[in-house]
């Protein structure tokens, strides 16, 4: 009688292992373009308004373009938030590319000092 793992187990030979790799290769460099999305952020806690475009991948999550906002501004990012022009405060829990399509592309920088201040 044959033994089950002799007529089932094929053990490849160095070619076979080679063009395996080789087509993983080639799969990793044939992936889509990455969407990218870019924001306008305002500080407004400055009376100059000044702004920094950043141009981020859609699916970067959103604390980290916070995070880089706030460290281009010099403000802490642990205490500032991100609001629409229209005074939306926006959750940072979400995407860089769900935020795009919910409020646009021009936001605020505020810090939390700032927030409810009149």
């Amino acid at each position: 009688p044959q033994s089950p793992t002799s007529s089932f187990l094929e053990i490849p030979n160095r070619s076979t292992a080679f063009n395996l790799k080789s087509r993983g290769k080639m799969s990793e460099e044939s992936k889509a373009p990455v969407q990218k999305v870019t924001f306008k952020i305002t500080l407004t806690s400055d009376p100059k308004l000044p702004y920094r475009v950043v141009n981020v991948p859609e699916n970067t999550p959103f604390t980290a373009v916070l995070k880089f906002a706030s460290e281009e501004f010099d403000v802490p990012a642990a205490s500032s938030a991100i609001i629409t022009n229209e005074g939306v405060g926006i959750n940072p829990q979400q995407t860089a590319g769900s935020i795009f399509l919910k409020h646009g592309s021009e936001l605020r920088l505020i810090p939390r000092d700032r927030v409810g201040c009149l």
